[in-house]
């Protein structure tokens, strides 16, 4: 199985951006945990700050893979583009996001990317990766 892990913008700076928000520990060390924690699936990590490099993975991805776990940052809430890429692709789709949108600024409120994708996990940290990828394992 081919998962692919898309982070946006700002969350190269995991580990040290608002650790009180979301947490002290990097992607990077928390991805090694994961493919630790699956070692019969195939994991793939991109992340850009770039609305474009988004869209282009799940293009070159959308196809092939058996499922995309994105946090999309901040384009959540602004990106029509990113919705309408998942849309066009048949991968299925599950929304990540370490904090509770839903409980912080009025913005943060409202996803464009949730009613294209198959579910959403918000508010439960680093977590929220390893149960979208939990979730594809049982799908299957």
């Amino acid at each position: 199985m081919k998962l692919l892990i898309l982070n946006g913008p700002n969350l190269n700076l995991l580990g040290v951006r608002e650790p009180e928000v979301y947490g002290k520990q990097t992607f990077k060390d928390y991805f090694e945990t994961l493919v630790q924690a699956f070692p019969a699936l195939d994991l793939h990590y991109f992340q850009s700050n770039h609305e474009g490099a988004l869209i282009d993975k799940i293009h070159e991805v959308g196809f092939s893979f058996d499922g995309i776990i994105i946090n999309a940052g901040a384009y959540t809430h602004t990106s029509v583009a990113i919705a309408d890429a998942i849309s066009a692709v048949k991968t299925p789709v599950v929304e990540v996001h370490i904090s509770n949108i839903h409980a912080r600024e009025a913005f943060r409120h409202h996803s464009y990317l949730a009613s294209r994708c198959v579910g959403s996990i918000v508010g439960l940290g680093l977590n929220g990766y390893r149960l979208a990828v939990e979730y594809f394992v049982l799908r299957k």
